[in-house]
């Protein structure tokens, strides 16, 4: 069985087709699509093989279109002005300077890293509107819920472009009222002394690793108070429940919580700006992803 001619029609060749109607000549249509009259030629002789019809008769002053050319001359014509406003629209999306663009970070992020740098990219970029997604979900771009991510762990999909923004320093901390109450550490194993108070994880062990990595043996029966919920945990430390460890660009946020143990090597967590490949035709999200890659380490400097 045959294949239906749109199943293989190669719409390339309907720019050819009108400009030889309209021009009444191979030589016409050529010096009006700046072509080669030989390339014309074989566009119209491919065109009738996938119609299965002829379209042009051959005369000595040019071409005549036939019966089956005219009949189809609207709609190539139709065809040809949407492919136009087709590359027009592509062309004001690549150099658009005012729309949404939606941004997901972690809520921690979104809650403390982003707003300064936010602030400032409505100042710097007025006609632009933000979506702020806040999640720990890193399929977001995958699935076409946000434009740009701001990760704390590289994206692994190829078809996300990731940028290292750089890193964030973890620190231990706590508020200057519970310091007062309990003492203030001197070294990494004080803070298994039986009267410090140590707020944690609930069912992620990420800190737990982290201290086994640097030869600390804390375990989760550790930690008096455990939460996974980054904006509880950080609440907790801010209100003097007990020592934590949170992001030092936090700590400008909670009045009175203090920098502890600054020789404690905690692993920093990396900074990961990431976007999907098709950046490339959206003149508004690439300026606010080069935006995000300025700002947020001058902010991430700024906090340390």
């Amino acid at each position: 069985m045959a294949e239906a001619p749109s199943e293989t029609f190669n719409w390339a060749l309907v720019k050819s087709f009108v400009a030889v109607l309209d021009a009444g000549s191979l030589m016409g249509a050529a010096r009006k699509l700046r072509a080669q009259q030989p390339t014309l030629s074989r566009h119209i002789a491919e065109l009738e093989a996938q119609l299965g019809v002829p379209l042009f008769e051959r005369t000595g002053r040019g071409v005549v279109p036939t019966v089956a050319a005219l009949a189809i001359a609207d709609a190539a014509r139709q065809m040809e002005a949407g492919a136009g406003t087709l590359l027009r629209t592509l062309a004001q999306s690549a150099q658009a300077t005012t729309g949404t663009v939606r941004i997901t970070t972690s809520t921690v992020a979104a809650s403390y890293l982003l707003p300064p740098v936010l602030a400032a990219l409505q100042q710097a970029e007025p006609g632009i509107a933000i979506e702020l997604v806040a999640s720990d979900q890193l399929s977001n771009l995958l699935r076409r819920e946000a434009d740009i991510a701001v990760r704390m762990v590289r994206p692994a999909q190829e078809s996300l472009l990731a940028r290292k923004l750089g890193d964030i320093p973890i620190v231990a901390c706590a508020h200057k009222s519970y310091l007062k109450r309990a003492g203030t550490p001197r070294v990494p194993t004080d803070l298994l002394q039986p009267h410090h108070r140590l707020i944690g994880f609930d069912k992620d062990t990420a800190i737990v690793r982290g201290f086994a990595l640097m030869g600390v043996p804390i375990t989760r029966e550790h930690f008096a108070l455990r939460t996974d919920d980054q904006l509880a945990y950080g609440r907790l430390i801010a209100a003097g429940a007990g020592i934590g460890f949170a992001a030092d660009y936090n700590l400008r946020h909670w009045r009175g919580v203090e920098h502890i143990l600054p020789g404690l090597a905690i692993p920093p967590l990396p900074c990961w700006l990431a976007v999907h490949r098709e950046i490339r035709g959206s003149g508004l999200v690439r300026r606010v992803y080069d935006f995000l890659a300025e700002a947020i380490p001058r902010e991430l400097q700024t906090a340390s």
